[in-house]
């Protein structure tokens, strides 16, 4: 089973991608094959419903997508929500997130937006039919010291979506 890690983040100093790397790092010790995808390496074009999808790299990204078994989406909150680059790349490749199993990284300001989420995990849900993992990680800066995750708990949290991932993608494969 192949699992794919999608940095959504374009910030160079990015929470969310400590996050997601660290859940690769987990997910490898687990056996499993995963793919990286960072946004902020891979150029995207602005969804416009039309010209968009003959950039270049929409094509390789739905096939990233298309091929994963289990995805996990890492994104910041901004503002009550995950980042505009995490919605722009659901609406560049669309279908390809039909019956894909995904859960989430999300790395915030405070406390205040845990449930921001969900706005995300609905529209995968109901338009595509996506499977979403009943547990996501959600981090605050009181849990990162420099470029480091340092409460346990959070790599605690980490590896049991990283378990509950695999146990999700399993389960629906066989």
């Amino acid at each position: 089973m192949s699992y794919l890690i999608i940095s959504t983040s374009l910030n160079p100093n990015s929470k969310s991608r400590l996050l997601a790397r660290e859940t690769q790092s987990l997910l490898e010790k687990h056996g499993k094959e995963v793919q990286w995808l960072d946004l902020a390496e891979t150029e995207l074009p602005p969804c416009d419903g039309g010209s968009c999808y003959g950039h270049p790299n929409v094509p390789i990204v739905s096939e990233l997508i298309k091929n994963a078994e289990g995805i996990l989406i890492a994104t910041p909150i901004y503002n009550y929500s995950c980042s505009a680059s995490a919605k722009n790349l659901i609406e560049l490749t669309g279908q390809n997130w039909a019956g894909k199993v995904v859960s989430f990284l999300c790395a915030a300001g405070g406390p205040g937006s845990y449930m921001s989420i969900m706005g995300l995990a609905n529209h995968l849900m109901l338009d595509f039919r996506s499977i979403i993992v009943p547990r996501f990680v959600y981090a605050q800066p009181k849990d990162f010291v420099d470029d480091a995750i340092a409460d346990d708990s959070v790599r605690e949290r980490l590896d049991e979506l990283a378990q509950a991932l695999i146990r999700f993608g399993t389960a629906l494969k066989d």
